[in-house]
Parts: C-alpha cells; structure tokens; sequence
C-alpha cells in the first residue's frame, strides 16, 4: 500500500517549515523576576525564624546561669 504523491509532498511541505523554524524559539520565556513568595512574606518568615532562634539562645542562656 503506497502513500499517493500529493500526499507524501503535502507531509514534506509540513515537516520541512518545522525544521527550518528549529532553533528560533526565544532565550527567555518567564517574564523578569517573579519569585513565587511575596516580600512581605519572607520578611515574615525570616522574622519568625531568626526570633525564635534568639529566643533559643536567651532561654539556653538563662538555663545555664549565665542571666
């Protein structure tokens, strides 16, 4: 069973815009610096986390009788 010759060009035709696109895609697709936490948030986070580890040190400080 063979292809007919206007079908077989016609898939050619296809497949060689295809190849002569190769390559021309864009260097960046995301758009700048979109970081997926707000400021606000890791301000908050990074509060949370560096008073608690103050906090651990004050409580161990006192425990050892240094206060």
């Amino acid at each position: 069973m063979t292809t007919s010759r206007r079908l077989s060009d016609r898939k050619v035709a296809r497949f060689e815009k295809n190849v002569t696109k190769r390559g021309s895609v864009p260097e960046t697709v995301k758009k700048g610096n979109d970081y997926p936490v707000g400021p606000i948030v890791l301000g908050f986070f990074v509060f949370v986390v560096v008073g608690s580890s103050l906090f651990q040190i004050i409580r161990t400080a006192q425990n050892a009788g240094y206060f």
